[in-house]
C-alpha cells in the first residue's frame, strides 16, 4: 500500500518547527508503524536526504520509548497499544497519516519527533524508591501481602514511562504516571515508612518540571498502553492531602 504521511520536523527545542508531506510507498500490511517508519528513512536516504529522527528501543511494547502522535492519538488508534506494536493493517491504501511528537512543555523537542522525557526521571529520582536499609533479600514469603494488594502493586508497577498520558492530557499533567509510581510502593510493606514523604515529594518535583494539573479528562487512562487505570490518581490525592496535613502539624 501507498500511504500520505504529514510529519512534524523540529531542528531543535528552539526552532520553531514545521510539517512536512512523506509518501510511504510499497507498505506491507504485515509492517509495524515503527518498520513502516524505517523504510521511509530508506527510501530518504537512498534519495540523499535527511531521515525522520524518531525514539525506539526494544520494538516488543516493554520500553514505550516509540512515543509518536498518530492521527492525534498517543501510540495510534489502537487501545493497549504502543507505537511499535501498532500494525499497518490498521490502515489502507492512500489513508493520510499525521505523525507528531508529544506536546508539552516538560516535554521539549530535541529533534523532530524525539522528545526530552527525562522529567519523570527526575520525578522517580525524587521519590519513587524505598531507601530503607532492609539487609539481604527476604524469603519471598517472609511478608505476607494480600493479594489485592499484591494486585494493586503489579497494576501500578507495569506504567511504562512513555509520556502518552501527559500527550493526551489537555493540561499535559503528568498525573497517571506519578499516581501509578507512588501507588506501586504504597500497596507494599516496604513502602509504607516512606509514603507520605514520597507522596510529597514527587508532586512537588512533578510540578516544578511544568506538567499541568489533572484535568479530568481520563485521556490518560483511555491512551495508556498498558491501561494504568485512574484510580491511582485517587490513591496519589488521598496520600498527597494526608501528608500535607502531617507536615503542618
Amino acid at each position: 500500500m501507498n500511504l500520505n504521511l504529514h510529519v512534524w520536523l523540529q531542528n531543535g527545542p528552539k526552532d520553531s518547527g514545521r510539517m512536512e508531506k512523506f509518501t510511504a510507498t510499497d507498505i506491507s500490511e504485515d509492517m509495524s508503524f515503527l518498520e513502516m517508519m524505517d523504510k521511509v528513512n530508506e527510501d530518504l536516504i537512498n534519495d540523499g536526504k535527511e531521515p525522520i529522527a524518531f525514539d525506539h528501543d526494544c520494538r516488543e511494547g516493554i520500553c514505550g520509548a516509540c512515543s509518536l502522535m498518530i492521527n492525534g492519538i498517543a501510540h495510534g488508534p489502537d487501545d493497549a497499544t504502543t507505537t511499535c506494536q501498532l500494525h499497518m493493517r490498521r490502515f489502507k491504501d492512500g489513508d493520510t497519516i499525521y505523525i507528531e511528537p508529544w506536546r508539552s512543555r516538560a516535554f521539549p523537542v530535541i529533534r523532530d519527533l524525539i522528545v526530552d522525557r527525562t522529567a519523570l526521571d527526575r520525578i522517580m529520582q525524587a521519590g519513587g524508591y524505598t531507601s530503607i536499609n532492609a539487609g539481604a533479600a527476604p524469603d519471598a514469603h517472609a511478608n505476607l501481602i494480600p493479594k489485592e494488594d499484591a494486585d494493586a502493586a503489579m497494576d501500578g508497577s507495569v506504567c511504562l514511562g512513555c509520556g502518552a498520558c501527559v500527550a493526551s492530557c489537555p493540561n499535559g499533567s503528568a498525573m497517571l504516571f506519578v499516581s501509578a509510581k507512588v501507588g506501586h510502593l504504597a500497596h507494599l510493606p516496604q513502602g509504607q515508612p516512606e509514603r507520605m514523604k514520597r507522596a510529597l515529594d514527587m508532586v512537588e518535583q512533578m510540578d516544578a518540571e511544568g506538567f499541568g494539573a489533572c484535568s479530568n479528562h481520563y485521556e490518560c487512562e483511555a491512551t495508556c498502553p498498558v491501561e494504568v487505570s485512574t484510580d491511582f490518581i485517587g490513591l496519589l490525592n488521598r496520600d498527597f492531602m494526608k501528608a500535607s496535613l502531617c507536615s503542618k502539624s
